[in-house]
């Protein structure tokens, strides 16, 4: 990335206490990431009736018919597990600390998607699986952003 764009939200001609674009794109992304997972998984777990009821027709065809609260469960703590993750590793960004959490909040966000579109995939379910490939793109820039 170009100096001028790392230096963007300094003041001309000061680098000490500067914040890089890269740590606002970075801050941005486990920010997103901790609302989606958290709102879903806290979704699971406040209205975890209607969602059983909800998936098991939504995989009455697929062979994750017979399961799936076992598979509600998982993902409901891989969900929450991911969004906390995610935020304290936004909240450690944000206080000028190491990328590593945002990292491995970002990396079980990856998995997470990878979990869920295997689902919409074998639910045939394709608009919806769809729709995940465009946040499962967000974690891989995440995933460069926070690695680099």
């Amino acid at each position: 990335m170009p100096a001028a764009m790392e230096e963007l939200l300094c003041t001309a001609g000061r680098t000490e206490g500067c914040v890089s674009i890269t740590q606002v794109i970075g801050v941005l992304i486990t920010a997103l990431l901790t609302i989606l997972f958290l709102q879903s998984g806290l979704d699971k777990v406040t209205d975890r009736k209607g969602n059983i009821e909800w998936l098991t027709g939504h995989f009455a065809n697929s062979p994750f018919k017979n399961i799936v609260p076992l598979l509600v469960t998982q993902i409901t703590l891989l969900e929450l597990a991911t969004g906390a993750v995610c935020a304290a590793g936004c909240v450690i960004l944000l206080l000028g600390g190491s990328t590593f959490v945002a990292l491995l909040g970002t990396a079980l966000a990856s998995v997470s998607l990878i979990a869920l579109f295997l689902g919409q995939r074998l639910a045939k379910d394709y608009e919806g699986a769809a729709v995940l490939v465009n946040y499962f793109v967000l974690t891989i820039v995440g995933l460069y952003i926070l690695g680099g």
